[in-house]
């Protein structure tokens, strides 16, 4: 931090476990990628390249290299992986990975069905060529699943070998854990961490009504993604209560 501010609340330094911020990459340039990194970078966990953007990037070689000088984990997201095993391309998808350098990998099924003992088991192959993370919720929005469900696939994926699952939101965040309003799905919320320990659920967050909900509810440290890039430093300001929004949730600590 840059000058010293009494009452504010510990912020895990990189690299995190947990209070961990995932930023969506939908197609910034190279030279927007070493811009938001020379001032992003402590406030950057891990990077998402969008769905399947990493298919139409141009030079996306050095754009990863240029993540990767700043020791930022990098992965595909999701519906890239649906994509391939679509198409019947697991082991390619591999190749893909080992290719470019990518250790992080994401397994969903929010576009495509897939049984979830299968989704499990490719959750398992790929932990042995590095970190997965998992997602939970359909982008289908008149698929609703009810909380116990989400919590009996959280746990079985958790076991499975991911490192975090994430909690589907969409980029526009406006489904799974959100109704279509953008409003939290607080019962859901609240009865999935009676189960599921907060610091491995990465909840989509694209919006700020939403990131404050986290906020409030797990404090500075909560697990947040989908963040856009000029989004991020506004975002580690409301972390530590030095926004509009969250001026009033840490300065408890000032009565200590």
């Amino acid at each position: 931090m840059n000058f010293k501010l009494s009452g504010i609340p510990d912020r895990n330094v990189r690299p995190r476990v947990s209070g961990i911020t995932m930023v969506m990459d939908k197609g910034l340039s190279i030279n927007e990628v070493r811009n938001f990194m020379s001032v992003a970078e402590p406030h950057v966990d891990i990077i998402k390249l969008g769905f399947g953007t990493a298919f139409v990037t141009p030079n996306l070689r050095e754009k990863i290299d240029v993540y990767k000088s700043y020791d930022i984990p990098i992965y595909f997201g999701g519906t890239l992986f649906e994509a391939f095993l679509v198409r019947n391309q697991f082991e390619d998808y591999i190749a893909l990975c080992k290719d470019y350098g990518i250790d992080y990998m994401e397994v969903s099924d929010g576009s495509v069905d897939i049984p979830h003992a299968e989704k499990c088991g490719y959750i398992e192959k790929l932990t042995k060529y590095g970190t997965v993370l998992s997602e939970v919720g359909s982008k289908d929005a008149a698929h609703i699943i009810p909380p116990y469900k989400w919590i009996e696939l959280m746990r079985a994926e958790l076991s499975a070998g991911a490192t975090y699952v994430i909690a589907e939101a969409r980029e526009a965040g406006n489904v799974g854990i959100y109704r279509g309003s953008g409003e939290v799905r607080e019962g859901l919320v609240q009865e999935i961490l009676t189960q599921i320990p907060g610091e491995k659920i990465v909840w989509e967050a694209p919006q700020k009504a939403q990131q404050l909900y986290f906020l409030e509810l797990l404090g500075c440290n909560a697990n947040l993604g989908n963040i856009a890039p000029s989004e991020v430093i506004a975002m580690e300001a409301m972390r530590v209560g030095l926004r509009g929004d969250s001026f009033h949730l840490f300065l408890d600590q000032l009565k200590k």
